[in-house]
């Protein structure tokens, strides 16, 4: 029996990461970006990244407020996220 296609695991290890927002609250709520726990626990580390997470969640309310579902912020920057 063969392993799973790289998609496959990608999505897996996708669907078992922690996401959430960095209070912990809805987005619907709060304006707030979604990621996964590690990244935000990084990013808050950080000054630099507690100014990045400030400067993602700012893109994320202007574009919810011009009625966007998705909102260019950053922090995916550089990620290949198609595997």
């Amino acid at each position: 029996m063969a392993g799973k296609a790289k998609s496959q695991q990608s999505l897996d290890t996708w669907t078992n990461q922690q996401w959430r927002t960095p209070s912990g609250k809805k987005s619907s709520k709060t304006g707030e970006v979604y990621l996964p726990e590690g990244k935000i626990k990084q990013l808050k580390a950080s000054k630099k990244g507690r100014a990045k997470l400030s400067k993602a969640n700012q893109a994320k309310r202007k574009a919810t407020k011009q009625g966007k579902q998705y909102s260019s912020h950053g922090l995916h920057k550089g990620i290949n996220r198609n595997g």
